[in-house]
């Protein structure tokens, strides 16, 4: 059966090693050739006719030469077939394919191959945001300019208009130049967005409209300042935003919608009564412009401007719960202009500890309930 190596030989074309066979060592240490026993090896046509060719050169007078038996060759002679040779051909070549082709590719590429990388997917190309803070900005300064009138400087209106509109547009947009009327405050909204970059916004404005001359008897006398809703249409072209056309008078409800149930915290009644007397004193120093005493160390309360009256503490209740700082709500009066009004705190108060005692102190406060 060929080995690994017999196949290998055979499809690069080497030859076979030869085996050496020792006989008898000769006296110096030569090795003897190995026998040949022509009994068991056929002759070769090609040695015979070398040996003849040998005796026809040799020159006349000259003894013929003794020929010497030529060694015998280790292996037997075959004539190689064309399939062997075609095979052994072709094996030859695809080996060095494989050689170049490791070359080329790199064997480290064969053996851990290069791991397939996911190609990233293109960045998504979203739409611009609407200019929404530009949109209210203009429509803001529209709804001024609109709800502004004065039949004495008929001008005055049509400027401030023309500044928000679009080239060539009608500037006494809406008027029929009569009346007086001033805008307290216009208070931009909800910004609608629409098709083709239109959007609509709506703003709050608060007008004061005047008298002028004498009134005829069955027109009512003008309302003093309320507030008017505009819905104002605006489209974001070429990097600005303008006003397409006239406003629409809308209504503003009269009240806002029903409350939600909010929760409301537990109140603690011996801390209620126990910080009562320190809330009190704080809020009647807040008014008068000395906080530093009755706030907490670390606390920083700027007092309240001069013309504010401390007029009492309406109701303080403390929330339950534990610990070294606690919050609670106080309601207080102020008189400002003339006027009481009531507000709400929400009060943080910590215990401070000194050598001999423990009292309750104003860390912070802030308005509403939230």
């Amino acid at each position: 059966m060929p080995t690994v190596g017999s196949v290998v030989r055979m499809v690069l074309g080497l030859p076979e090693p030869k085996a050496k066979q020792v006989d008898n060592a000769a006296p110096n240490g030569a090795v003897i050739a190995p026998r040949s026993d022509p009994e068991q090896r056929p002759a070769n046509p090609w040695e015979s006719a070398a040996a003849q060719l040998q005796q026809q050169r040799q020159p006349a007078g000259r003894p013929a030469a003794v020929s010497t038996p030529a060694p015998a060759a280790p292996w037997a002679t075959h004539e190689e077939r064309s399939g062997a040779l075609f095979a052994r051909r072709f094996g030859r070549g695809l080996l060095w394919a494989v050689v170049i082709l490791a070359a080329i590719t790199g064997v480290r590429a064969w053996i851990w191959p290069p791991t397939a990388r996911t190609a990233a997917p293109p960045p998504v190309k979203s739409a611009p945001a609407y200019p929404s803070a530009d949109a209210q900005a203009v429509a803001a300064r529209f709804a001024r300019a609109y709800l502004t009138w004065d039949d004495t400087k008929p001008a005055e209106r049509a400027a401030l208009l023309a500044a928000v509109l679009p080239a060539s547009a009608d500037t006494a947009m809406g008027w029929n130049n009569k009346g007086k009327q001033d805008v307290l405050a216009a208070y931009p909204g909800a910004v609608t967005l629409g098709s083709q970059n239109q959007a609509r916004v709506r703003v709050d404005v608060l007008v004061l409209p005047a008298a002028t001359g004498q009134a005829p008897p069955t027109t009512p006398a003008p309302a003093a300042s309320h507030w008017l809703g505009l819905d104002v249409p605006v489209v974001a072209t070429a990097g600005r935003v303008i006003v397409t056309g006239p406003p629409g008078l809308v209504g503003i409800p009269a009240t806002g919608p029903k409350a939600p149930e909010l929760a409301t915290s537990e109140s603690d009644g011996a801390l209620t009564t126990a910080t009562q007397t320190a809330v009190e004193t704080f809020f009647r120093a807040y008014a008068g412009g000395d906080t530093e005493s009755v706030t907490a160390p670390g606390a920083t309360l700027p007092p309240l401007p001069e013309g504010v009256k401390f007029e009492g503490l309406g109701s303080w209740s403390a929330d339950a719960g534990s610990g070294t700082d606690r919050t609670g709500t106080a309601r207080v009066s102020w008189t400002i202009g003339g006027a009481t009004v009531e507000m709400v705190y929400r009060v943080e108060l910590t215990r401070v500890s000194s050598a001999d005692a423990q009292r309750w102190q104003v860390a912070n406060i802030h308005g509403g309930t939230a």
